[in-house]
């Protein structure tokens, strides 16, 4: 624990010298590696998208030291290339983690600098689960000091604190000492950035945890060289809490580090963004208890809390990547579909008729009565008058509604075996599951590229 003399940096430096594996909760530790199984089948199937091919070859031209496998590409390169490409890849599909109090993504940042750390130093699967749970807690930290107001001011959660999760993850595989994961904090603090100004027809969003990544394995790897940061990283007067928030609450970073930490991980089962993904449970909801002639659909309203009413209202999505942050698209192929993978958000599907006249039937509306901030209530009208009404909470994948490991399998097979075929990726979730028998990380992640 800390004490005044301490900054939080060297607090939870202290904390994490100290964190083994068999201090995990079952929970997290179950939760650490249902997030691998998903990262891995979402970072295969990213890699394969417009973004993850350019990401792929510029950490390819770039070149280096063949230490680390490229997701689903049979190239090798540094560490910090890897981790950088891959968390791209990652975050290609919009199928990526969430957690539960900014909707940020764990993975990206975390598990591409972790892996490719691991498979760099020939790490074993217990060391590398010990790092990824390290990692997600550290990230998690550094949101409950900072959000919700640095989201507010326009920063994107995902890389700001991610950036510090990947750093503790790619330390303690290089087995930093105290003081140097102090000063691999303070030079994390230094890389950390990203904007929301991300949304649009290009792939800016997909780019954000890619730095992150990259960053946090560049600060624990000059750490251990002998360079020096920060100490007062988070709590100096030009800190990351006051450069980056209005409201910042340094006592929640260090909140109960006597007890064991609960990760809470929520899994996404539709290509989107987080938040919209009440609205889409709400359409097929009424599609399978209703199943409305859509030819006959007059009005659709969505409620949304005032936390996201604002969000994601783009009606007329010129690119997939518009359409994967368009509530009203969503809702639209939710109900023409019964679905919304990443095969319905292409841009082949943005002009069709029935689609686009029934993203234009949506209008949003404020409701500060729903009890949560992604809470949506559907009305849809008919044109004889008619109302079907549908309210989500708690979207599927949430904590209280959550995937079944079956349910996690699929999703996986859907975006590894078209890249990998049946045999590989059927190895790929097998080594997963079982992640800490694996003697070497590398075993895992030749499974990760094409035969």
């Amino acid at each position: 624990m800390s004490t005044s003399a301490q900054t939080i940096a060297e607090t939870l430096a202290d904390h994490f010298q100290a964190f083994r594996t068999a201090d995990l909760t079952a929970p997290t530790r179950s939760a650490v590696k249902r997030l691998l199984l998903d990262y891995l089948g979402v970072a295969v199937g990213g890699s394969q998208t417009g973004s993850g091919r350019v990401a792929r070859e510029f950490a390819a031209v770039v070149g280096g030291a063949p230490d680390c496998a490229l997701v689903g590409d049979g190239r090798r390169v540094p560490a910090v290339h890897a981790a950088f490409a891959n968390a791209i890849s990652s975050h290609s599909v919009e199928l990526d983690d969430i957690d539960v109090l900014a909707l940020f993504h764990f993975s990206p940042p975390v598990y591409s600098a972790a892996l490719a750390v691991a498979e760099a130093v020939g790490a074993s699967g217990e060391e590398l689960l010990r790092a990824l749970a390290a990692g997600c807690e550290m990230m998690e930290r550094t949101s409950r000091g900072a959000n919700s107001s640095l989201r507010n001011r326009g920063y994107h959660t995902t890389p700001t604190c991610g950036v510090f999760g990947a750093t503790v993850a790619a330390g303690m595989l290089l087995k930093l000492d105290r003081e140097q994961m102090v000063s691999a904090l303070g030079l994390a603090g230094a890389q950390s950035s990203g904007l929301m100004e991300m949304y649009g027809p290009s792939m800016q969003k997909r780019f954000n945890p890619g730095p992150a990544a990259r960053n946090g394995v560049t600060a624990a790897m000059m750490a251990q060289l002998g360079f020096t940061g920060a100490a007062t990283i988070f709590d100096g007067e030009r800190g990351f809490l006051k450069a980056f928030t209005d409201e910042a609450h340094p006592e929640r970073m260090l909140a109960d580090l006597d007890r064991p930490f609960q990760l809470e991980i929520e899994f996404k089962p539709y290509s989107c963004a987080r938040p919209i993904h009440n609205a889409i449970d709400c359409a097929l909801t009424i599609r399978h208890e209703h199943k409305p002639d859509l030819a006959r659909v007059k009005d659709i309203r969505m409620a949304r809390h005032p936390d996201w009413a604002h969000y994601h209202l783009n009606a007329d999505p010129q690119t997939y990547h518009e359409a994967q942050v368009s509530l009203p698209y969503s809702v639209a192929v939710a109900l023409t579909d019964g679905q919304a993978l990443f095969d319905q958000y292409n841009n082949q599907r943005l002009g069709e008729p029935l689609l686009q006249r029934l993203s234009h039937l949506v209008r949003m509306n404020v409701d500060a009565t729903l009890p949560r901030g992604v809470s949506c209530r559907m009305t849809m009208v008919m044109d004889d008058g008619r109302e079907h009404v549908a309210q989500v909470d708690y979207p599927k994948g949430s904590i209280q509604n959550p995937m079944s490991d079956a349910e996690l399998r699929t999703k996986f097979d859907s975006l590894a075996v078209p890249v990998l075929g049946a045999e590989r990726a059927a190895r790929l979730a097998q080594l997963a599951g079982g992640v800490e028998r694996c003697a070497r990380v590398s075993e895992l992640m030749a499974e990760t590229v094409p035969a």
